[in-house]
Parts: C-alpha cells; sequence; structure tokens
C-alpha cells in the first residue's frame, strides 16, 4: 500500500465562521484574516494504492462552477486535482473508487465536470461511494445546509450508475486495509476512513477537524449542524487517538498536512507535525 497527497488547490472561507465561538482575538493568531475576514484553507485529498485499487479520497471543490461562485470562495493557488494525479504517474481513468466523506461542495465538486452544457463523472471507472443516510441528506437538504449541497455535484453521479453506498456501520470495513467511521455533528454521516499504513494508523479528519488549529474542543466550526453533537464527538476521538496513537491527516490545514497528539496538564495538544511522506 502507497499512501500520496493530493492537492486540489486553496480557498477562502470566512473566519468567524470556521471558529464559531471563539473570539476573533484568538483565533486570527492561527489563521491571519484578510480585510474581508477571509481566512485560506486547503483542499488536501488522500489518494491510497492498495493492491489493484486506486481510491481517492475526496475531490476538492473543482473547477465548473461559476465567476460568482468563485468570486464567493476564492478558489487559488496552483494545484489542481488532475495537476496532483499526473504528477504522481496517474490519471482520471486510473482511479478505481473514490470515496466521498460528505457531499459538500468543497468535497465532492471535482468529482463531476461540464462539458459543454452536459454534467458528467470526473472518473470513468471508478465507483463513487457515499452512504446512504447522508445521501438522502444531502439531495433534501434544509435550508441552513443547503448552499453547500449542489445538485450539479451529486445528482450526475447518481445518473450515472457510479454510486454505491456504504453501509453506517461504525468501523465497517471498505477494504483489507481501510474502515470507516462515521460523525453525526458536522453534517449526517460523514465518513472517516481509518487507514492502517506501515504498522501506524491513520485517520483522514474530513470536518471533524479541519485542521490542527482545531484540536482544542471549543473550536467547533459554525458551519456544524449539530455543535454539540461535534463536541462529544470529538472529546471523544482525541482521547482514542492519543491512547492508540494515531495520526491525523489534515483536510483543510493550509499548512500542516499530519500530526499526533500528545496528553497534557490541559487536556489533548498537538504533538508532532509533518509530511505524510515521512510517515
Amino acid at each position: 500500500m502507497n499512501l500520496h497527497t493530493i492537492n486540489t488547490g486553496l480557498f477562502k472561507l470566512d473566519g468567524g465562521a470556521m471558529f464559531g465561538v471563539v473570539p476573533k482575538t484568538m483565533w486570527q493568531k492561527l489563521n491571519t484574516p484578510d480585510e474581508n475576514n477571509m481566512c485560506t484553507w486547503a483542499m488536501r485529498c488522500l489518494l491510497i494504492e492498495d493492491g489493484d485499487r486506486l481510491m481517492l479520497v475526496d475531490t476538492g471543490m473543482g473547477n465548473k462552477q461559476n465567476d460568482k461562485f468563485f468570486g464567493r470562495y476564492f478558489l487559488h493557488g496552483e494545484d489542481t486535482l488532475e495537476k496532483s494525479l499526473n504528477k504522481l504517474g496517474f490519471n482520471k481513468d486510473d482511479v478505481t473508487d473514490v470515496l466521498l466523506t460528505h457531499l459538500h461542495f468543497d468535497h465532492c465538486g471535482g468529482a463531476i465536470i461540464r462539458e459543454g452544457e452536459k454534467l458528467r463523472p470526473a472518473f470513468n471507472n471508478a465507483i463513487y461511494w457515499s452512504n446512504e443516510k447522508h445521501w438522502e441528506w444531502a439531495v433534501n437538504p434544509n435550508d441552513r445546509e443547503k448552499a453547500s449541497f449542489l445538485k450539479e455535484n451529486i445528482l450526475p453521479i447518481q445518473e450515472s450508475g457510479q454510486l454505491q453506498f456504504i453501509e453506517t456501520v461504525e468501523g465497517v470495513q471498505f477494504s483489507e486495509n481501510i474502515n470507516i467511521r462515521f460523525a453525526y455533528g458536522h453534517t449526517c454521516a460523514m465518513m472517516l476512513p481509518q487507514i492502517s499504513y506501515r504498522n501506524k494508523t491513520i485517520v483522514f479528519m474530513a470536518d471533524l477537524l479541519p485542521s490542527a488549529e482545531h484540536i482544542p474542543l471549543p473550536y467547533v466550526m459554525a458551519y456544524d449542524m449539530f455543535p454539540l453533537q461535534t463536541l462529544t464527538e470529538k472529546k471523544a476521538f482525541l482521547e482514542e487517538a492519543v491512547q492508540k496513537e494515531y495520526i491525523l491527516y489534515f483536510e483543510h490545514d493550509p499548512v500542516n498536512e499530519c500530526a499526533t497528539l500528545q496528553q497534557t496538564e490541559k487536556g489533548v495538544k498537538l504533538g508532532e507535525v509533518f509530511r505524510l511522506e515521512e510517515v
């Protein structure tokens, strides 16, 4: 098995929304905002070579939206999904599985491309994996979350016939070396791949912990549908991760790819930070 970082570009989100109830006087020291209070975040996906499968976890936001959309989220940087795959000697047709942690636009937008007026899957030979609970939540969104669930990113997956569902059972096996954890605070049934790799355990954090800056318990995003549920899930996970020495892989941290945790007198804190290739 080999793991590869797939960078798909940077984007901006409101700092207050990303840090929730934490005052700006505190969070601005962690991620400096621009004049509009926007902070820069990564869209860092993960490519997994495992036997005859080439699995991609999340896809970034893609590039098919209009100027108004990108004027709101400021997609920037030199990296794209396709460039990152090509640097590793792969192309989109090599991907056998696309595992979508959840269907917010910054995690699944690259799953679908636009050709003229037609929308089609970006990965012709891949199975797209979601779960039935989250799929139903996304295609029938609540008024608060519907701006994150864009039909053009979601419905063409099902229409293509390439969609399959993972059973929503905690720890369900996705492959020989990958199990799936579930979290319900950010959105319904978000999936977190837990990977056995070189005698270590790596957890793809998605939006349970979007960055190392979100390790402190009060740092819960305003985007989360059920913040107290996130708080409960995060506290339990951090305690488990310290005890079992997990490596955390951050999807949105603009600087840190991976980290360990440490137990201190003041609670669980960030341990060592490093790149995936150093594992």
